[in-house]
């Protein structure tokens, strides 16, 4: 019996954020995975956000990428900023607190105006890119072949499931499965590592948060986060959020600009935002890898109970990119016969990508 596209289950937070199983479009089932597809577009058209359970990356590999992240971002800050961003176009290397603010804004007067109100980010990150892109190579931590090889390893597992998704909305949008294969062929794909330090309780007030309301630039986002909790999505009808609670085993997927591009609107780019962690309910999953780091982790978690500061928060984010040398436009099917036809000019990738960096950094 083929496996169902949609949990009976919907998410423990929102009925919106539905749970659907990766199985039927990994099995390139003739009778199920077009009914899977059409369950993961209709997601993405309600809410652009959902959780994919049945992930083909194997848990152990994601325990040593939750573990090497820890202990890169536990590396002293001369270390840490030896390896430092240097410009949109590479997008590789760290990121410390303050020099990037995750906003809406299309300009760097606009995103200035927003830290002047909001603050600063509470977040450190770091980006890997493929490792094979002339002019931008990756900014490795020297002599840790561990982490280099574990994060390429998760690298490139995750760009086989960007290509699996996007067969999957190929087929519900009624193209052929393999339309987008040339767009990804490359892998234009940023791995970053996030770790939200911990804070005082007092930290998110006038506004604070751990991460700006943003949308995401690309095609999709494939997010692993801790048991911390924070993210929040907003709502696409009647206001507010909705939290996207941690599910054990899954993965957070929502679409970026350029889907949205790609379907003329019908593919929704969800605004979303990192705010003040729920209280802390039994251990993070962070405190289970049975590494060294474990005992620090466990420390700023008890810190956190005692002193009122709000627990670190990990997360994985793996956002995929059409190549970057592909010019995105509306596909067709999604714009004959509307009456605003094409909603956006064409752009290329890589150019839309360095205009929104550009303004955050």
């Amino acid at each position: 019996m083929a496996p169902s596209a949609v949990s009976p289950q919907s998410s423990p937070s929102d009925p919106t954020l539905p749970l659907i199983s990766l199985a039927p479009l990994l099995s390139y089932d003739p009778s199920a995975t077009p009914r899977a597809a059409a369950s993961l577009l209709s997601a993405l058209k309600t809410s652009g956000f959902l959780y994919l359970t049945d992930s083909p990356i194997p848990p152990s590999l994601l325990s040593r990428v939750y573990a090497l992240s820890a202990e890169f971002f536990a590396r002293p800050a001369a270390e840490k900023a030896a390896l430092a961003w240097t410009t949109p176009r590479a997008n590789r290397g760290y990121s410390g607190i303050g020099m990037e603010k995750t906003s809406l804004g299309l300009s760097k007067e606009e995103v200035s105006h927003e830290r002047g109100g909001q603050g600063e980010d509470q977040k450190e990150s770091f980006e890997i890119g493929r490792d094979d892109q002339d002019g931008c190579p990756n900014r490795w931590p020297p002599g840790d072949e561990e982490f280099k090889a574990t994060m390429l390893e998760f690298w490139e597992r995750c760009k086989q499931l960007h290509a699996t998704v996007m067969r999957a909305i190929a087929l519900a949008l009624g193209l052929e499965s393999g339309f987008f294969a040339d767009y990804v062929r490359q892998g234009d794909n940023t791995l970053r590592l996030l770790h939200y330090p911990a804070v005082p309780a007092g930290a998110f007030t006038g506004g604070r948060v751990r991460a700006g309301l943003h949308s995401d630039y690309g095609s999709i986002t494939l997010l692993f986060q801790d048991g911390r909790g924070g993210l929040q999505v907003e709502k696409q009808r009647g206001g507010g959020f909705v939290d996207v609670t941690p599910v054990a085993g899954s993965i957070v997927m929502n679409a970026g600009d350029l889907l949205a591009r790609w379907s003329n609107g019908l593919v929704q780019s969800t605004r979303h935002r990192v705010v003040e962690p729920p209280p802390l309910k039994g251990p993070s999953p962070m405190q289970r890898r049975g590494r060294e780091v474990e005992g620090e982790m466990e420390q700023e978690h008890e810190k956190g109970e005692r002193d009122g500061w709000y627990p670190p928060r990990y997360s994985v984010a793996y956002f995929c990119n059409p190549d970057f040398d592909q010019v995105i436009e509306a596909l067709p099917g999604t714009w004959e016969g509307t009456e605003g036809g094409k909603l956006w000019e064409p752009i290329k990738s890589g150019a839309y990508l360095e205009q929104r960096l550009s303004a955050t950094y």
